[in-house]
C-alpha cells in the first residue's frame, strides 16, 4: 500500500477509525511526523489533539538504530537486544540523560499551545507516520497506560507485522492499514515523506487546538 502523504494515510485510518465507539477522545501524536498525523485524525473524529512526548535511545555508534525510547516523564523502555549492539549502563545512561533534555526542550515548547491533556477515564488514539522498530510506540503505550484511560486504541499507517503482534498485546485495539513482509523503511510506503520540523509540528497542534475550542 502507497500513501500520498501524511495527510493522505490520516484520512485512511480516519474511516477505518470512525466504526468505533470513543469515549470522549484524545488523539495522541508521536512526534514530529505523528503530530502531522494526529491534527488530521482529531478534526475528523472531533477528538482533542495532543502530543505523546517520547524520544528514541540510540545504540553506540549507530544512532539510527533505536534501542529503546525515553518519555517526557523520564520513564524509559530499553529493547530486549540493546547489550547486543554496544549499549551497556554507562552508555545508556548517557543517552537517556541527553534524550531527557531534548524532551524538556520539546516539552516547553509543545506546552505552551497545548497544556498535558487529562487523559483517565477517556479513549487515547495513539499514533505516528509508522512504525519500524516499535520502541517508541511501546514506551508510549507505557505511558498512557500509566495515566488510567478508558481504553488504549493505536492507529498507524504501515508496520512491520512483528511489531504490530508486540504491540497489540498491549493495547485495546489496533488499527493498521498495511503490514508488508519484507518491511524496509517507513519512507518508502509514501509518495512525499519530508522530514517535519518542530514549527510544522506546533502549527499542525494549534490547528487540533482551535479546531476543538471552536465546537
Amino acid at each position: 500500500m502507497m500513501f500520498h502523504d501524511r495527510t493522505d494515510a490520516a484520512l485512511r485510518l480516519a474511516r477505518d477509525l470512525r466504526q468505533y465507539d470513543f469515549h470522549d477522545p484524545v488523539v495522541l501524536g508521536i512526534p514530529r511526523g505523528g503530530v502531522l498525523t494526529a491534527a488530521v485524525l482529531a478534526r475528523e473524529l472531533g477528538a482533542e489533539g495532543e502530543v505523546a512526548l517520547v524520544r528514541k535511545l540510540r545504540a553506540p555508534a549507530q544512532p539510527e538504530l533505536a534501542i529503546g525510547a525515553i518519555a517526557e516523564d523520564g520513564e524509559v523502555h530499553v529493547s530486549a537486544f540493546a547489550e547486543q549492539v554496544g549499549a551497556d549502563e554507562e552508555s545508556l545512561a548517557r543517552e537517556k540523560q541527553e534524550r531527557l533534555g531534548e524532551l524538556e526542550q520539546r516539552s516547553r515548547m509543545f506546552r505552551e499551545i497545548r497544556p498535558r491533556a487529562a487523559l483517565a477515564g477517556r479513549s487515547i488514539i495513539l499514533t505516528d507516520d509508522g512504525i519500524a522498530t516499535g520502541s517508541t510506540m511501546l514506551a508510549a503505550i507505557d505511558v498512557v497506560r500509566a495515566s488510567s484511560p478508558r481504553d488504549l486504541t493505536v492507529a498507524i499507517p504501515v508496520a512491520p507485522p512483528d511489531r504490530i503482534g508486540r504491540i497489540r498485546d498491549r493495547v485495546d485495539r489496533v488499527v493498521c492499514l498495511a503490514t508488508p513482509e519484507g518491511f524496509a523503511a517507513i519512507g518508502i510506503h509514501y509518495e512525499e515523506f519530508d522530514q517535519v520540523s518542530d514549527e510544522e509540528a506546533c502549527e499542525a497542534l494549534r490547528e487540533a487546538a482551535a479546531v476543538k475550542a471552536g465546537e
